[in-house]
């Protein structure tokens, strides 16, 4: 069992089926992010089972968050926002995207990438 500072790996738990296969290593990497950052995230999607709603309507087969790599993070204001993306971008987050309730992080191998929902 891994000792993560802010996180239970339950947080991260499909939605749908309550599978969780989260790589510990992300963790820990989204651990510093929300230390860096200074506030309670809220996971809002972590890992997401293949057979999820979302992730069985991607071309793919599934995303980031079926692999384990990805999180969706709560956020409520521009400076929210602002924080996990600079520091996400600084720490080598790999994949980030931009809603207007949360803020996604991902550690996708192929090329880095940024979106807007």
């Amino acid at each position: 069992m891994s000792d993560f500072k802010y996180f239970k790996k339950s947080d991260f738990d499909c939605q749908e089926t309550g599978e969780n296969r989260m790589e510990d290593e992300f963790i820990h990497k989204l651990d510093h992010l929300r230390s860096a950052c200074g506030w309670a995230f809220i996971v809002t999607s972590g890992y997401r089972d293949p057979s999820h709603s979302v992730e069985i309507k991607k071309p793919s087969g599934g995303g980031s968050h079926t692999k384990g790599i990805a999180a969706d993070i709560k956020v409520t204001n521009g400076k929210q926002r602002h924080e996990i993306i600079k520091h996400a971008m600084a720490m080598g987050f790999t994949g980030i995207g931009i809603a207007k309730t949360f803020v996604h992080v991902d550690m996708r191998e192929d090329t880095p990438v940024v979106w807007t929902y």
